[in-house]
């Protein structure tokens, strides 16, 4: 008690602080004292809220109040700045310190807590975090993102918000202030407890969840908060700075109305509209703030066309993008009201203007300083609109341009009115997002290029930063440094550096980090963010903050353009949050007439690019979101490598092979090809007969391939590729491949000088993709031709940091020794990447940059460059090359969808099977002593398994491989039946009865004689009894001769042991008896008459049943599969970081010399992203037309394909734990329910479905309800809870009798935009042309009914697989 008194009286002896000021607000008033580091005080004052606002005096009115409460804040925000400059500006209304933390996906303790470093000396040392440094010293601590940080981050704070309290790493803990008042004085005096300062607050900011993504709160950590919702109404219109109303032009004023108006409908919207997304979603919160300074500097012109209304509202809502047509038609019908006029197209397709923004031009660009650009600008008026930008100190590329031939593009009109777009923003102040097209196939968008030219015609330093999905929001900021005595520290990552040296940043990829990119909001709108230990960029520099070594400011010239890799759906990424920190420009891309110009360009014949462009339209108009085409999407790049083959190589004109090649036709699903195949004929594209290609030679230096011959070939000529010169890499010898032998033939030849082409010729990288088997690494090891390569083969766990390097830990110190990547890329080698689809999709994508610009951004903060632009660069040698090896896309390899990430940089090769000539000529200089017969009998047996694969009757794709192993064997041992030799190819299947029987018939088909498949003959192989085993030593040894048991005088059979000589009788091994066999089957006969009894079913039905599920039994076996991995993947393990335990992360491993816990990483189940639902059931629902001409018309098949097609429906769902729905549509009702959801169904229970399908045929009347069936079931299986919502009808419709338009399916198919729905036409149907003219990637003819099964399987496998 005594040293308690003592310290008040001492407490009360120390002279007060002086109060500088009161601070009133409304009825409260509060001491306001000087700040003990200005340093730390808010530094923004010019985009701090006006305190002369009502609604922000409101806010900040109630900040006071539970301020001086001593309560913390909980701020619910829309996305946007305004939340976090509230908080800034009470910090700076009070005089308060603060400390900031953007919270994002990988925050973990040490960011809140204490980090650890190792200083000079190999001393450990703790560093306070924010947090800790503001409950210390009596600051504000404002959490921003919230709603961002993973589950179990934000409860390390929960006793400090509660009881001021935390546990610290270093060993001191932080108490109350009363508590620390209650200590004795030796532990006060100690330097454990530290009191927690009275004046510390906490302010935390995130958006509603719902209706944003994000994670919810934790009712603990949110129960310690005061919560105010920030009116998104007020913030709209708090955040512009205040204009006069005379300064305001009418414009502004219907543009401001129609914003407001927009919030407010979403604010109001009835439950169904959620369910529907549908309805027009809310402006950003930037958005009115955009449109009053673009409106400022570059006023409006007295009318609008269309198109400038259309980029306008794209820049300030660019969601609008990727929303349903029905959100931009009701915003149209606003703008028409406003006397405005109409929006026009969101795509921005066909507009040749080169007028940017507000139908402003650029004209002139002109040096101020080294640091200041002037821009001018013609205004729709006539009038010039000058403005001072910041530039870089480079030499500028002279505008207007003096010498447009020799820029190396075409500064078309679509061109200067993007980069007229991009010149006003950036005069705005505002970094640029560009923002791809929602259309999944397009032209180019000129993306690099654009950003190339912006920086040149400024002088910029332009440093491109290539985001890959494991970059952390702490690795955008700074990364690690290790020193050479061992000491950690931090270094500027590329964008602060560039922030620094007034630098053009491009952030490519910005889609691929997701709700990541969100941490740098902070640094987009404000130009401030927190660094490492203290360090912070603020906006300005007071005086007294010259000599501050913490504090730093952005270089005014510092721009930022952000890209997307378009690897990723736009509603995937493009969010309010990301629309706030940017100002959008909306992709626009080529037009066909400039398309066109640049394919000509490259000397290729006018009617070829007729006729490319032709098809790409047509390609291009047929690829929708649903279509779900995830492989090639035949852009600008793909047609203009196209077109330099054909002007290199005129006799390579073969458009059908060269497109086909490009959109990997070889693997597309069935009901692709057919829409492929239309395409084709439709722009006259024919399929030619393949030439014959003579072996290639090796002459005079190089490898020479002799012209093609063939009833399709015409004025070829020989090709010829030199052979690598070894000079140019000395120490490359050893890492030549090497070849045994290779067995030339036609098709692999082509391939090879197909590869050589573009190899060496055109300097492409390529990937090739295959089946098993069929000599994809045999073919690159054989053209290479003496060209040192590298190797790396991708597997499940392959990371972004192990293609760059390979990290050691060397006494202390981290070391990192380079890849065979890196290797490759500076020694100037070919580098093989193979299993490309094994790996994550992220982790193949940074080969996007690296193949398109020679450009790559390394973890150690070096750079990969196609030329050497500062010290530390690594420089891409003219010699490297690319390779990648994958498996074909789909099932049954199963692989990551890796095209998708790797845009058009990339030559794509499909590497089949031979054909028969080809194959036949390979096995005979493999197996000369085996007879041509033979050889011809075997060639066309495989053939016709992998057409079975194709039709799905089989599950297996037998390659080349099993047959080259299969004929070896029979060359090597030429007394084995052919039974036997099969065996080596067969046994996997011996439980796929449906794979045995389809065997058996192609083997008969082909008079290969075999007696037993399947277990028949490995169990007669079992019982053939070896002659002899002896062992014959070399040299004396004691157990030289092998025991001989006990002979039994009886001869009895003996197993087990070793006692006796002998065991089973050689009877028992070489037959069974008939006695048992007839047994056998006298209990299945009886096994078979009871199950019938069990199911209630007579023979007759299990006959007619099982004639059903033969037919369709391969496809049943591929959908099962197929399904069952995508549920798979949903749940699919991957690395989880910053773990206490499992194996080590290379890419923490300086965070474990300092001591931290969570180094590890471990395989557990991903987490979803930020805003993605939980995974749940996919809802299905399958309509079959049963209506009377299914019955009437029966003779071509289409009522037996239905049935077999619902009992293969029927089967695979059976086998999976989902939950569909299967709804059947008859002719004379809209529909009849079969099959309920989550109904269980026996054998019994099936055939009654399929029995009750044809009896309905037979009695209903003649009618149609397919246009009922869709509507009802798009309406009814919508109402269900999922991730997804299907809608699959087959109908044999006669449109034109039924008066059905395409308007007419049209409107009931797109209903509801989240539900997929797809149209099979058969019978009368499938003779309607415009079905898939439109209803593009949505409905399908289908001419012949066999094919209804495989079709249906297809579109469902694709449909689902999204």
């Amino acid at each position: 008690m005594a040293h308690r008194r003592l310290k008040q009286i001492l407490k009360g002896l120390t002279p007060p602080q002086h109060s500088i000021g009161v601070l009133r607000l409304g009825e409260i008033s509060h001491e306001i004292y000087p700040a003990a580091e200005p340093s730390r005080l808010p530094h923004a004052e010019d985009v701090l809220l006006d305190t002369r606002d009502a609604y922000n005096l409101d806010n900040l009115h109630f900040m006071l109040q539970k301020y001086l409460l001593g309560q913390d804040v909980f701020l619910l925000s829309q996305p946007g700045p305004y939340a976090r400059r509230l908080a800034l500006t009470f910090c700076r209304l009070i005089n308060s310190e603060y400390e900031l933390v953007a919270l994002h996906r990988d925050v973990g303790e040490t960011e809140l807590k204490q980090g650890r470093e190792i200083r000079l000396g190999g001393n450990l040392v703790y560093v306070d975090s924010a947090a800790v440094r503001a409950v210390k010293h009596g600051r504000v601590l404002i959490l921003e993102g919230v709603e961002k940080a993973e589950r179990g981050i934000m409860p390390v704070l929960n006793n400090l918000l509660e009881n001021r309290e935390m546990n610290l790493d270093d060993g001191t803990h932080i108490v109350h202030p009363h508590r620390f008042a209650l200590l004795d004085n030796d532990e006060a005096s100690s330097s454990v407890f530290i009191p927690a300062h009275q004046n510390f607050r906490v302010i935390a900011i995130a958006a509603p969840v719902p209706p944003y993504p994000g994670y919810p709160l934790d009712p603990p950590f949110r129960s310690r908060f005061q919560a105010r919702f920030v009116d998104p109404m007020g913030s709209l219109l708090a955040l512009p700075p205040p204009q006069e109303k005379e300064l305001q032009t009418e414009f502004f004023r219907k543009l401001r109305d129609i914003i407001m108006s927009t919030q407010i409908a979403s604010e109001s919207r009835h439950t169904l509209d959620a369910v529907a997304k549908s309805t027009l979603p809310a402006f950003p919160q930037t958005s009115l703030a955009k449109a009053q300074a673009l409106l400022s500097a570059f006023p409006a012109p007295d009318s609008h066309s269309p198109e400038q209304l259309a980029r306008l509202v794209l820049s300030l809502h660019p969601a609008l993008i990727h929303s349903p047509f029905v959100a931009w038609a009701m915003l149209s019908h606003q703008f028409e009201d406003a006397g405005l006029g109409p929006l026009g197209n969101p795509n921005l397709s066909g507009d040749e203007d080169d007028a940017g923004l507000l139908g402003y031009r650029l004209t002139r660009i002109e040096q101020v300083d080294d640091g200041s650009a002037r821009v001018l600008f013609d205004a729709p008026s006539g009038d010039t609109v000058a403005h001072v930008v910041p530039a870089g100190p480079r030499p500028y590329l002279a505008f207007p341009f003096t010498n447009p031939e020799m820029l190396g593009f075409v500064p078309s009109a679509r061109f200067m009115g993007l980069l007229s777009s991009l010149l006003q923003a950036h005069a705005l102040g505002w970094d640029v997002s560009y923002v791809p097209p929602a259309l999944p196939s397009t032209a180019s968008c000129s993306t690099s290029l654009l950003v190339r030219t912006f920086s040149d015609m400024l002088g910029y330093e332009l440093e491109d930063v290539h985001m890959y999905k494991e970059l952390g929001g702490r690795e955008l900021i700074m990364r690690r440094k290790v020193a050479e005595g061992g000491a950690t520290s931090w270094e500027p990552s590329p964008l602060i550096e560039g922030a620094w040296q007034g630098r053009l940043v491009h952030l490519s990829g910005m889609d691929v980090i997701g709700s990541t990119a969100g941490s740098l909001a902070r640094l987009m709108q404000d130009r401030e963010v927190e660094l490492w230990e203290q360090k912070r960029i603020v906006r300005r520099l007071v005086d007294e903050d010259q000599g501050s070594p913490d504090l730093s400011v952005a270089h005014r010239s510092f721009r930022v353009i952000s890209t997307a890799s378009k690897s990723l759906p736009l509603k995937d990424w493009l969010s309010d949050e990301h629309a706030n920190m940017f100002f959008p420009i909306a992709a626009q891309p080529m037009s066909p007439s400039e398309e066109s110009h640049i394919l000509l360009q490259t000397g290729c014949p006018a009617p070829v690019v007729h006729t490319l462009l032709a098809f790409a339209d047509k390609y291009r108009a047929g690829m929708t979101s649903d279509a779900v085409q995830k492989n090639r999407k035949l852009g600008t790049r793909s047609l203009v490598r196209i077109a330099r083959r054909v002007a290199r190589f005129p006799a390579d004109d073969d458009l059908y092979t060269l497109l086909s090649r490009a959109l990997l036709a070889e693997f597309l699903p069935a009901t692709e090809t057919m829409n492929l195949q239309n395409i084709f004929e439709e722009c006259g594209i024919k399929r030619r007969t393949p030439p014959f290609n003579p072996p290639a030679e090796v002459r005079d230096g190089g490898l020479f391939f002799p012209p093609a011959t063939g009833p399709s070939t015409k004025d070829t000529r020989a090709t010829v590729i030199l052979r690598f010169d070894s000079t140019q890499d000395p120490e490359g010898a050893s890492h030549v491949p090497h070849m045994d032998h290779f067995y030339d033939n036609s098709l692999q030849t082509g391939l090879m000088r197909d590869l050589a082409i573009d190899f060496e010729v055109l300097g492409e990288h390529l990937v090739l993709l295959g089946n098993q088997g069929v000599g994809k690494n045999k073919v690159v090891d054989r053209y290479l031709f003496g060209r040192p390569r590298e190797y790396i083969q991708l597997h499940r766990d392959t990371t972004v940091n192990q293609l760059m390097f390979q990290t050691v830990l060397e006494n202390g110190v981290i070391k990192y020794t380079d890849s065979p990547l890196l290797r490759a890329i500076t020694l100037g080698r070919v580098i093989i990447i193979d299993e490309a689809d094994k790996a994550a999709e992220h982790v193949v994508a940074i080969f996007r940059s690296l193949a398109g610009h020679g450009q790559l951004t390394l973890a150690d903060g070096r750079r990969v460059r196609e030329t050497k632009e500062r010290e530390g660069d690594v420089v891409v040698h003219p010699n490297f090359r690319l390779i990648l090896l994958a498996n074909r896309p789909g099932y049954p390899f199963l692989g990551n969808h890796f095209l998708q990430v790797l845009g058009d940089n990339f030559c794509c090769h499909a590497v089949t099977n031979p054909d028969m000539a080809s194959e036949r000529k390979l096995l005979s200089q493999l197996a000369p002593q085996l007879s041509e017969d033979l050889i011809l009998r075997l060639v066309a047996a495989f053939q016709d398994l992998r057409k079975a694969y194709e039709s799905g009757t089989v599950t297996y794709p037998y390659s080349l491989r099993e047959l080259l192993n299969l004929v070896r064997h029979m060359q090597a041992y030429p007394d084995d039946s052919l039974d036997a030799a099969l065996r080596n190819v067969f046994d996997f299947d011996v439980y796929k009865p449906e794979t045995i029987a389809k065997l058996a018939t192609i083997l008969d088909h082909h008079g290969l004689v075999v007696k037993n498949l399947g277990i028949g003959a490995a169990r007669e192989a079992a019982q053939k009894k070896v002659l002899d085993v002896k062992f014959e030593p070399k040299g004396s040894t004691s157990l030289s001769e092998p025991k001989f048991g006990k002979v039994d005088p009886d001869n009895e059979a003996h197993t087990g042991g070793n006692t006796w000589a002998g065991g089973v009788s050689d009877a028992l091994k070489n037959d069974v008896p008939d006695h048992i066999k007839e047994r056998a089957r006298e209990m299945a006969r009886l096994e078979l008459a009871r199950r019938l009894e069990e199911l209630n079913m007579s023979a007759g039905e299990a006959k007619g049943y099982g004639a059903l599920y033969a037919a369709v039994e391969g496809h049943i076996a591929q959908l099962h599969d197929l399904l069952e991995n995508l549920a798979a993947r949903e749940e699919e393990r991957v690395w989880v970081k910053r773990q206490t335990d499992g194996e080590l992360d290379d890419s923490r491993l300086t965070e474990g010399l300092t001591g931290e816990a969570t180094v590890y990483k471990r395989r557990g189940m991903a987490k979803p992203e930020l805003g993605r639902p939980q995974m749940k059931s996919k809802r299905i629902r399958f309509l079959f037309d049963v209506s009377a001409s299914m019955y009437r018309f029966q003779y071509d098949g289409r009522l037996k394909r239905s049935m077999e097609t619902a009992v293969m429906l029927m089967e695979t769902f059976d086998r999976l734990t989902r939950k569909e729905k299967f709804v059947w549509d008859s002719g004379d009702s809209a529909s009849i329910p079969l099959v309920e959801a989550g109904q269980e169904l026996e054998i019994k229970d099936r055939w009654k479905v399929v029995d009750k399908m044809e009896m309905i045929t037979q009695y209903t009347f003649a009618g149609d309800y397919t246009l009922e069936a869709i509507d009802k079931a798009v309406t009814e299986v919508a109402r269900f809870d999922g991730d997804d919502w299907f809608v699959i009808a087959i109908t044999d419709a006669n449109f034109a009798r039924y008066g059905i338009t395409a308007e007419d399916l049209q409107r009931v198919m797109n209903r509801n935009p989240k539900v997929h729905t797809a149209l099979i036409c058969i019978g009368e149907g499938a003779e309607v042309s415009w079905i898939p003219k439109n209803l593009p990637g949505r409905g399908y003819r289908v001419a012949d009914t066999a094919d209804i099964p495989a079709v249906l399987r297809s579109i469902l496998s694709t449909m689902v697989d999204q």
